[in-house]
């Protein structure tokens, strides 16, 4: 898939295995900042080598045809990531979304630009039927981005993933994409 620009000269792509060291101080200027709405990272996942093991595991599950990782770059620096996952063929036609931005870029509408472009990826490259995207219960400005996106939402699931080291509950989102996308 080629590489698209959204807005302001942000270029999304798909993840690269030379994208590790880049990737790697995008987590490192994030990380208290992302803290809150990720899992509990050991040390390691923030390092080059960390970064190259994690891109190497997201490439053998797009090679498989389950996963797509993209990256944002302002220029040569990466200010986010898109990933559809799990993604499932047959007549489910599905996969879940997730997405972070740069604290630096948050609020420009870098991250709506975003999920729009990996939507419409979805619908017609990928051929899916429907997406699904999770967010914790306080989380509202990924709430924004997921409704300005076309996202409704379907429902609370207690305790649905560990985030900051606690099992949390998270409102569910999905789109369904259809032909008058």
């Amino acid at each position: 898939m080629p590489a698209a620009t959204l807005i302001h000269g942000i270029r999304l792509a798909v993840l690269d295995s030379a994208d590790a060291r880049a990737l790697a101080a995008a987590y490192q200027r994030n990380r208290a900042y992302l803290a809150p709405w990720e899992p509990l990272r050991e040390d390691a996942f923030f390092t080059p080598a960390g970064q190259r093991f994690v891109i190497e595991s997201k490439l053998a599950l797009h090679g498989a045809g389950s996963e797509v990782p993209f990256v944002l770059f302002d220029g040569e620096r990466i200010i986010g990531t898109v990933t559809l996952t799990g993604i499932v063929r047959g007549p489910f036609l599905s996969a879940n979304l997730g997405y972070w931005i740069d604290e630096q870029y948050a609020g420009r509408g870098i991250g709506t630009a975003a999920v729009a472009a990996v939507v419409d990826t979805a619908h017609r490259r990928l051929g899916l039927h429907r997406i699904q995207a999770a967010t914790l219960v306080h989380n509202t400005g990924s709430q924004l981005v997921l409704q300005r996106s076309g996202f409704g939402r379907i429902g609370l699931a207690p305790q649905y993933l560990k985030i900051a080291g606690s099992w949390q509950d998270h409102l569910l989102f999905q789109r369904i994409l259809d032909a008058s996308m």
